[in-house]
């Protein structure tokens, strides 16, 4: 599973996939100097040359999580691949529309120049530090605003809120910053956003990992806006209903269309901590439905304690030719098979003639809702490591979707990555170098 970024001359391609033993793994494949326009026709060229000069099945290819550019949405497009929009990017553009307000702009603008005030003067930390010891307010220091990171504005406005008091105080000694303390309108614009964007603060964060499963919350995320973080109450203020709203619609739109939503809901079917959980009968009919067709190319998974296997190594390789011997030694001698291996034969072979396979996904799919929900904090790979041999079918199904990251923040490690290769004093390095060096920073364990 890819992830596609692209920013000035560079693409960078990580892939996503859980292996045989049920482990998220993320790799950092490829960096490629891209000189042509960054069209949609030339991004989707180039994403063919990846796959392949990789040798990677465009098959097994499942689903790409890309932000909302249009260059990029028309090459996923163009290739006839699933995507997947980042929940991060339209999150934050998302809080950005809903921001759109002049007594937001002016009560934001106020805080940032007390922000900026008290950052440049160690006098005023030390104002507000006493201040604070007075008021018994928290020691804590003002946050300021990250313009790309809708929630550093949010922690920002969080922290003045906390601190009105001892800000105050601080500001109205002096008489050239009085004019920057806090009106009480201000103060009404500020908690109407904090109350309305506070409760969404965590779950970029919570969203942006590589080491869990995050794409099956979407679901119950979206479910959990609606239905409570982004519902309008009562209590709530006319601007505070408003940032709801706004927010609510824009990322119920991102994630409406029929392909992405059927997407979502796979996902949340095959994690055993949510199942059928926010799907209705026609979703859950339709998902049995896919889950049959998909299955018959799934390759047959062997039952039992060997069905998850490991590459031999020499140690076993020569235990497995002692034993070979050993096999042979009997099977020179006679043995004389009991009433009952007969039996047992001859049932099996009716098993396999008289149950279909719709008949065996159908039963299958029946015991796995019928089991009990997986904690909601436990791991839904280590339960599918554990169900495996339960669920041959689901499983597999599982490791093929479960691998799709909500959000596209993989690519912007790699792009850490490469600002840390590719500095001021390192700028004349060939794109070939460039290319190994973030293979080797993003795949290399040390």
């Amino acid at each position: 599973m890819n992830i596609l970024w692209v920013r000035r001359q560079n693409v960078w391609e990580p892939l996503h996939y859980i292996t045989a033993d049920w482990s998220l793994n993320s790799s950092g494949l490829q960096t490629r100097f891209f000189l042509d326009d960054h069209t949609g026709e030339n991004i989707a060229s180039g994403l063919k040359q990846f796959l392949q000069g990789w040798k990677l099945d465009e098959a097994k290819q499942v689903c790409l999580t890309t932000d909302s550019g249009a260059n990029v949405v028309k090459a996923v497009a163009l290739n006839k691949w699933a995507r997947l929009s980042c929940f991060g990017h339209n999150l934050h553009i998302a809080v950005e529309r809903s921001m759109r307000d002049n007594r937001i702009d002016r009560a934001v603008g106020v805080g940032k120049k007390i922000v900026s005030l008290f950052s440049h003067s160690w006098k005023r930390q030390r104002a507000l530090k006493a201040a604070q010891e007075e008021l018994g307010l928290p020691q804590h220091k003002l946050m300021t605003e990250s313009p790309t990171r809708w929630g550093s504005r949010q922690m920002m406005i969080q922290r003045l809120l906390e601190q009105e008091k001892a800000i105050t105080q601080v500001l109205a000694a002096e008489r050239s910053t009085r004019h920057l303390v806090l009106k009480w309108q201000d103060i009404d614009v500020l908690d109407a956003v904090s109350k309305a964007l506070g409760p969404l603060l965590d779950f970029t964060d919570a969203l942006s990992s590589e080491n869990y499963v995050t794409v099956s919350c979407l679901k119950s995320i979206l479910h959990l806006f609606s239905s409570k973080l982004l519902q309008e109450k009562d209590e709530d203020s006319d601007l505070t209903k408003t940032i709801k709203t706004s927010v609510l619609d824009y990322v119920t739109t991102k994630y409406s269309d029929p392909d992405i939503v059927e997407l979502i809901n796979m996902t949340s079917f095959l994690d055993p901590r949510f199942r059928t959980q926010h799907l209705s009968q026609e979703e859950i009919q339709i998902i049995k439905a896919r889950i049959v067709t998909e299955g018959k190319s799934v390759p047959a998974m062997p039952s039992g304690p060997a069905a998850a296997t490991c590459e031999p190594s020499p140690q076993s390789d020569e235990v497995s030719q002692d034993q070979e011997e050993t096999e042979d030694k009997q099977q020179r001698k006679k043995q004389r098979k009991s009433l009952g291996s007969f039996l047992k034969q001859e049932a099996a072979a009716d098993v396999s003639t008289s149950v279909s396979y719709t008949d065996r996904a159908e039963a299958e799919l029946g015991s796995y809702l019928l089991g009990q929900l997986a904690d909601s904090e436990s791991d839904p790979l280590t339960w599918w490591k554990m169900h495996e041999v339960n669920f041959p079918l689901i499983s597999q199904l599982a490791k093929k979707y479960l691998c799709i990251p909500a959000t596209s923040t993989a690519s912007e490690r790699v792009f850490s990555a490469g600002g840390n290769v590719v500095t001021c004093q390192r700028s004349l390095l060939k794109p070939a170098t460039v290319n190994m060096l973030v293979f080797l920073t993003k795949n290399l364990k040390v």
